[in-house]
C-alpha cells in the first residue's frame, strides 16, 4: 500500500529530529574528550553518521532482501561482515581526524578496539533492526486486520444477496392494483410482503439495524404465515417491550423462523405448533423458537442441516466472535433453537 506524502514527510522529519537528538546528547556527554570542540563535534557525527548508515543498510537492505526471504545464513554473514568493515572505516577516519592513525589501529589492538566498536555497533544495529521487525509486523497484522474485514463484508453481503430478491420487488405494484378491492385480505398480504422486501432492500445495507425494525418483520413474516396455516396450527409470537432501542444485524433472526415453519409438522389429529418469543436482560438478547416437526419416511428431518443455517451461523461467528451462543436440540417431536446475543444501544 503506498503511503501518503504527507505521512512519508512526517516519518523524513521524525528520523531526521531523532538522529539529530542522539548527535546532541552524544556531543553533550563526549566533548571533553577531545582538544576542540569542533574536534568533538566532527568525531561524533562521524559516529552517529556511521550508526545511522549501518541501522538503515540493515533494515531496509538486509532484512528485506534476506531475512524475509528466509535466507538466514546469508543474512547474519552479510550482517557480521558489514558491521566490521563499517566499524573498521570509521575507526580509520577517526585515526586520521586526529592525526593518529594507530590509534585504532586493529593489528595492534585488536581486543580493545572490537571490544570498544564492533561488538557495542553490532548491539545497537540489532537493536534498530529489532524495532523495524516490531513495526513491519505490527505493519502486517493491520493489513491482515484490514484484509479479513474485507473478506468478511465481502462475504456477509454475498450471503445477504441470496435473502434480497429484487426483481420481485418492481412487479408487486402491479399485481397489487389487479387485485378486487373487495379481496381486504389478499391486498394486506400483498401490502405487508410489499414491505418486507422494501426492508430487504433498503434497510438492510448497514452493519446494523433497529432490533425493533427487525421484529416488525418478523412479525409481518408470521402473519404472512397464518393465512397459509389452517385451524390446527398455533403460532406464537411473544416479544418484549423496549427491545427497539438496541441495534441487530439485518435478516439475522428470519431464518430461524423460516425454518421453523418450513419444518413444521403437519399432524391432523394433534397441534402443529410454531412458538417464537424474544426477552433482553441488560443486553442480552434471548431469542427461541421452537415447532413441532414429525419423522418422515422412518427418519426424522434435521432442521438445523440446512443452508439457510448454515449461513446464518457463518454470520454470527464473523459478526459477533465471542458475543453469541446457539443451542440447537431436538427432542422427540420437536425442533428447539436458542440464540443469545450480546447487543450494544443503538
Amino acid at each position: 500500500m503506498i503511503q501518503p506524502i504527507n505521512t512519508i514527510h512526517r516519518y523524513k522529519l521524525l528520523h531526521i529530529v531523532l538522529w539529530a537528538a542522539l548527535l546532541g546528547v552524544w556531543y553533550f556527554f563526549r566533548y571533553e574528550d577531545y582538544s576542540t570542540s569542533q574536534l568533538a563535534f566532527t568525531i561524533t557525527l562521524l559516529k552517529v553518521a556511521d550508526l545511522a548508515f549501518m541501522v538503515y543498510v540493515t533494515n531496509y537492505v538486509f532484512i528485506p532482501q534476506l531475512l524475509y526471504k528466509k535466507r538466514y545464513g546469508w543474512f547474519a554473514a552479510c550482517f557480521l561482515l558489514f558491521i566490521f568493515c563499517s566499524s573498521w572505516l570509521k575507526m580509520w577516519l577517526e585515526g586520521r581526524l586526529m592525526h593518529n592513525p594507530s590509534l585504532f589501529d586493529l593489528s595492534v589492538h585488536f581486543k580493545t578496539r572490537f571490544y570498544d566498536n564492533i561488538i557495542p555497533h553490532i548491539l545497537l544495529v540489532s537493536t534498530g533492526a529489532g524495532f523495524k521487525l516490531v513495526f513491519d509486523y505490527a505493519r502486517a497484522q493491520r493489513a491482515l486486520g484490514e484484509l479479513a474485514r474485507e473478506n468478511a463484508e465481502a462475504e456477509l453481503n454475498f450471503l445477504k444477496s441470496q435473502i434480497n430478491p429484487h426483481f420481485v420487488f418492481n412487479s408487486l405494484n402491479a399485481v397489487y392494483f389487479l387485485i378486487d378491492k373487495q379481496n381486504a385480505d389478499a391486498r394486506d398480504a400483498l401490502h405487508r410482503f410489499s414491505g418486507m422486501l422494501r426492508y430487504q432492500l433498503y434497510e438492510c445495507n448497514g452493519h446494523t439495524t433497529s432490533l425493533g425494525k427487525e421484529i416488525a418483520y418478523l412479525n409481518d413474516y408470521i402473519d404472512l404465515q397464518r393465512l397459509r396455516r389452517d385451524n390446527n396450527c398455533r403460532i406464537l409470537f411473544n416479544c418484549a417491550p423496549g427491545l427497539q432501542a438496541f441495534g441487530i444485524a439485518p435478516l439475522l433472526l428470519i431464518p430461524f423462523v423460516e425454518n421453523a415453519f418450513k419444518h413444521l409438522s403437519h399432524y391432523s389429529d394433534a397441534t402443529n405448533e410454531v412458538s417464537i418469543a424474544i426477552t433482553e436482560n441488560g443486553g442480552l438478547l434471548r431469542f427461541s423458537v421452537s415447532n413441532t416437526t414429525e419423522a418422515k419416511n422412518g427418519s426424522v428431518v434435521l432442521p438445523h442441516q440446512g443452508i439457510g443455517l448454515k449461513n446464518v451461523k457463518r454470520r454470527l461467528a464473523l459478526l459477533y466472535p465471542g458475543r453469541h451462543s446457539l443451542a440447537i436440540q431436538h427432542p422427540d417431536g420437536r425442533f428447539d433453537v436458542t440464540l443469545e446475543l450480546q447487543m450494544e444501544p443503538v
